[in-house]
């Protein structure tokens, strides 16, 4: 999905203002975009958008999931210098923040490779409000699956709705009122009720905070029935562990809430 204008709009004007004398220098020039540490490139294509919403013409030296080195070139610009500069420090704030994730995601994904040839390592709905699109393709870029984008690609039955309604009722509830092409995941906090889950018609069955012994017990117990995905408070240092416990997915807030900046540099002339 490409990049919106609008959003390219939104980006510029929060960094611009109503009067930027900074940037107001006549002439061309060029620039390039590099990285100043290894990683994973992502943010190219949010990038390339910048530039070309600003008119300059810009080359990609990278694609997205691309493992970079440091001082290799990400992109190149050239164009009126007035414009090159507006669109420099966006351009770079982006790369760096989506290189970060990416770079983070494939860290996980290869721990979990470690113990698991199958699981998938997912992201969260914990993303920046504004930017889950660059952030939930920069997961895909790392190796990483992006989960669902928003509310209405899955029913997610929480634990306010079991203590609501019950978890048998819940489920049943959001089964009527779904698509037949939606599936719902339902929320358990106890191994016992993984199984429970399934029976009430879940297509998938959410670990949430269990332990690495208490997850494949769940496991165990849902034998096959529902698809089961580990999540809260997972990190890199324990994404092995639950990728060993047989579930499908492990789910990762961290991989787009904590994810460290890729140090990269604007450089012209």
């Amino acid at each position: 999905m490409p990049i919106e204008r609008s959003q390219v709009e939104r980006w510029l004007r929060e960094d611009l203002g109503h009067h930027d004398v900074t940037n107001d220098i006549p002439g061309e020039t060029t620039g390039r975009l590099l990285a100043r540490e290894s990683g994973v490139a992502a943010g190219i294509s949010a990038a390339r958008a910048v530039f070309e919403y600003l008119d300059v013409p810009v080359t990609a030296s990278v694609t997205a999931g691309e493992r970079v080195a440091a001082d290799d070139t990400l992109l190149a610009v050239e164009g009126p210098t007035r414009d090159v500069l507006r669109g420099e420090r966006v351009a770079a704030n982006i790369v760096g923040h989506a290189a970060g994730i990416a770079t983070r995601t494939r860290a996980a994904v290869e721990r979990a490779r470690e113990a698991s040839d199958e699981v998938r390592v997912a992201a969260t709905r914990k993303t920046t409000p504004g930017l889950r699109g660059v952030e939930k393709r920069a997961v895909a870029a790392g190796g990483g699956d992006t989960h669902r984008l928003d509310l209405s690609h899955m029913v997610m039955v929480k634990e306010n709705h079991i203590a609501n309604l019950g978890l048998e009722q819940a489920v049943e509830r959001f089964r009527e009122r779904a698509s037949f092409a939606t599936k719902i995941e339902c929320e358990v906090e106890r191994p016992a009720d993984a199984p429970r889950a399934a029976a009430a018609g879940a297509d998938a069955v959410l670990l949430d905070n269990m332990s690495p012994a208490e997850t494949a017990r769940a496991v165990d117990l849902l034998d096959g029935a529902a698809l089961a995905e580990a999540s809260g408070g997972i990190g890199l240092e324990d994404v092995a562990d639950y990728a060993a416990t047989g579930v499908d997915v492990v789910s990762m807030g961290t991989l787009t809430h904590s994810a460290d900046q890729l140090d990269v540099s604007f450089q012209t002339g």
